[in-house]
């Protein structure tokens, strides 16, 4: 998450640029994780400051983001489960019910530093890690089966949705420390899936749920509602 910000936009974690190689096109290749474990990574380390709090600790529908966050892993296949948390971590780690969580004390310098403490404790035996993000609490599961089924070890898989580029991103193991070498300040994957679009595998989630990011009150109101 980004350091004393609101943290979590599609733009730091995953790039907006259209380019990479469309799931179900001749580009690209044609998924290789079968079998394989896959790992999960929820980025919930931000201050909120927009926000007007650390969002791992806002409430929708009586359960808080982050463990909606994780449990969205958890349930669309991802074995283990890992929590970065920073701002408010030790009321975060007193209220939520949470898998493996590891702690960014440099939070406030940004998502990149959140990122390389997450896939730094990735298990050395996982394939690939799918990343998402605290405050994109509308995603549906289904979208990280899609990241698995289509994913491979060499390379990463980006959902989109109407075509636009969004969350969870799934990362290869080949990739991982590239990945993290390249996230820096409040930048995550982006920089690394915007430099490397002929290893990177759009995959089509539209359907599987709402992809918008909260950065605001308001923005949590318009996904209830888009709940209801």
């Amino acid at each position: 998450m980004t350091g004393g910000s609101t943290g979590g936009s599609a733009g730091g974690l995953a790039g907006g640029s259209a380019g990479g190689s469309a799931a179900g096109s001749s580009g690209g290749s044609a998924g290789g994780l079968a079998g394989g474990r896959v790992a999960g990574l929820v980025l919930a380390a931000g201050g909120g400051t927009r926000y007007g709090s650390p969002k791992a600790l806002v409430r929708l529908r009586g359960r808080l983001l982050v463990e909606r966050a994780a449990d969205l892993l958890a349930v669309g296949g991802c074995d283990p489960v890992v929590v970065v948390l920073g701002a408010a971590a030790d009321e975060v780690l007193a209220t939520a019910r949470l898998p493996r969580t590891v702690v960014n004390p440099d939070w406030p310098t940004g998502m990149g530093s959140s990122l390389r403490v997450g896939l730094a404790a990735v298990p050395a035996e996982a394939e690939a890690v799918v990343v998402t993000l605290v405050d994109t609490p509308g995603l549906g599961p289904e979208s990280v089966r899609r990241l698995i089924a289509a994913g491979d070890p060499d390379g990463a898989a980006q959902a989109t949705y109407g075509g636009r580029r969004g969350h969870p991103v799934l990362l290869g193991r080949t990739v991982i420390t590239e990945v993290a070498d390249a996230a820096t300040g409040d930048r995550g994957a982006g920089p690394w899936l915007a430099a490397h679009p002929g290893r990177v595998r759009l995959v089509s989630c539209d359907g599987t749920g709402d992809p918008r990011d909260v950065d605001v009150p308001d923005d949590l109101a318009a996904v209830v509602a888009g709940e209801e």
